[in-house]
């Protein structure tokens, strides 16, 4: 396989992992939305019964593509637990991501700051 596809692969797996753990999070705080209002406003599950199944998908997709990003790009046993465990609390994947988007854990790495 020449390097050009081979990085162009791992390029497009970055981004996926990107997309599923920013969707991850996204639904992990719409659940909590939905729960707030299920047990707090309305009193009605609508919310968790969608959002519910939403979360439980992305949240084995995240699971499946940190697994398969960790091998591809050979992650440390400690970067690999760490991004199984950001699965865990809420929006602790947009966490993860960004620490492997600074450390150039995802391929490229960044130069500089996006701080001010």
């Amino acid at each position: 396989m020449s390097t050009a596809v081979t990085t162009s692969r791992a390029t497009a797996l970055a981004r996926t992992f990107r997309v599923v753990a920013i969707a991850e999070a996204c639904s992990w705080i719409g659940l909590l939305i939905g729960m707030a209002f299920k047990y707090l406003v309305v009193l009605d599950d609508v919310g968790v019964r969608v959002l519910g199944p939403v979360h439980g998908a992305l949240f084995v997709a995240y699971v499946v593509v940190a697994l398969v990003t960790a091998r591809v790009f050979r992650w440390s046993a400690v970067t690999t637990l760490l991004a199984l465990a950001a699965s865990i609390p809420p929006a602790a994947t947009l966490w993860f991501e960004r620490r492997a988007v600074r450390r150039g854990e995802l391929g490229e790495e960044r130069t500089g700051s996006s701080r001010a």
